[in-house]
């Protein structure tokens, strides 16, 4: 390409006033070897759209998927902070409960007093309570015996197989002695 078109191209390039025939060849002639020494700053920007060729066009829903991901997110940052006042109002609720309740347990209890101003009214009174307590736990162990009757014969079972086992353990080391000597005799 010759140094006046190539000068006459580029300026209806800036302008753009070119045709897109005309930019590809500005493409093919600066992707090439024998660029003009003062135009070499233009080599950078025509690579650039010789290289843009292999840039994928977006699909046609392009632009509604990202509206629609920008709206899911403002969606989910506002449940977010909803969330987060939520909380806040619970927590103060919870904080305020707190402190009525504990109001009316510490200040409000009643202070007993005795209930028996004569100490032998109240010894015979506690020896009374002990001895329906007494008379309940007794009547509940009663209902415990057919259970002790039933561990008491487990346990004689459990001592006769502790007999057997112990009688066949006896036997069964003789045996092994009987077998290791006469092994060794033919040896």
């Amino acid at each position: 390409m010759k140094r006046e078109e190539l000068k006459k191209l580029l300026e209806k390039y800036y302008d753009g006033d070119t045709s897109g025939e005309e930019e590809e060849n500005l493409k093919n002639y600066f992707s090439g070897d024998n660029v003009l020494p003062e135009y070499k700053a233009e080599i950078e920007i025509f690579s650039y759209y010789a290289g843009s060729e292999s840039t994928p066009v977006p699909s046609v829903d392009f632009e509604d998927r990202i509206l629609k991901g920008i709206d899911d997110l403002e969606k989910k940052q506002r449940s977010i902070s909803l969330r987060k006042r939520y909380i806040t109002v619970f927590s103060a609720a919870a904080a305020i409960l707190l402190l009525i309740g504990s109001y009316f347990i510490f200040f409000n209890q009643e202070v007993q007093e005795d209930t028996f101003s004569d100490p032998q009214l109240a010894y015979a009174e506690t020896m009374r309570i002990l001895n329906e307590v007494s008379v309940k736990l007794n009547k509940g162990t009663e209902a415990l015996k057919p259970l002790s009757k039933m561990q008491n014969a487990m346990e004689t079972g459990l001592e006769s197989i502790d007999r057997s086992a112990s009688i066949i353990s006896t036997s069964l080391n003789r045996s092994r002695l009987f077998d290791e000597g006469s092994t060794k005799k033919n040896w």
